[in-house]
């Protein structure tokens, strides 16, 4: 049986890859597009290079972008996973919802932890056989004045490619479609991300932040940032 990923190919055929119910193989995934398209939302999809790799989602301005961002997870079909905080899985609230959590792809993170968190993570996203990470790399809707850099240095870490989704309010449009091969060399990695998201803003564009990376932590020689629940 071949990977999740490749059922996806067909799709690239397609306008500018542009998702249609007709196109999608279980009727799950065709009643998300349509409720997507319904809400007035369109989705773009290409291919997963792979079975691992680190998503950035940006701008993240609103709470409605999760809400779009569940349909497009499940129309698309495909387990992508996202950090949560520890304590959710842990007491009551990890035998509740924790199970529920992790059933949506929650991996539990402990916050305030650096480059030891992006090492074990980047351990994990090798051992398993199928293994893509969502983060949003502002951490927040509000406003902030640089980028978590903890996917940057995940996907370097891990030596996996970097799929750079974005939010289009304007467009009413989700965009899944382009992967980056990191260099290690930070000026022109973030020049390349800010290639991709140029033209796309968010349903309140005065809270996007910067695109760059924030300046490393006197407590964190990594410059790893914080992981963001």
């Amino acid at each position: 049986m071949r990977p999740l990923y490749f059922w996806t190919a067909i799709l690239e055929n397609s306008d500018q890859y542009y998702l249609r119910p007709q196109d999608l193989p279980t009727w799950q995934q065709r009643l998300s597009l349509r409720i997507l398209n319904l809400l007035g939302w369109r989705l773009r999809f290409k291919s997963l290079p792979g079975p691992h790799g680190v998503v950035v989602v940006y701008p993240h301005t609103s709470n409605w972008d999760v809400f779009t961002g569940l349909f497009c997870k499940w129309a698309i079909g495909l387990p992508f996973r996202w950090l949560a905080k520890e304590k959710l899985f842990r007491g009551i609230a990890g035998k509740t919802i924790g199970p529920v959590l992790r059933s949506w792809g929650a991996v539990p993170v402990e916050r305030g932890t650096a480059s030891g968190a992006i090492t074990r993570l980047a351990e994990t996203m090798k051992k398993s056989d199928w293994f893509w990470l969502a983060l949003a790399p502002e951490g927040t809707r509000s406003y902030k004045p640089h980028w978590r850099s903890g996917f940057y240095h995940l996907a370097v870490t891990a030596k996996v490619p970097l799929l750079v989704v974005y939010i289009d309010y304007p467009r009413k449009e989700w965009g899944v479609v382009d992967y980056l091969d990191l260099t290690g060399d930070q000026e022109t990695d973030m020049a390349a991300i800010r290639a991709v998201y140029e033209g796309h803003h968010g349903k309140f564009p005065e809270l996007e932040s910067k695109i760059e990376l924030a300046p490393p932590r006197g407590d964190d020689p990594a410059g790893a940032g914080r992981m963001q629940a």
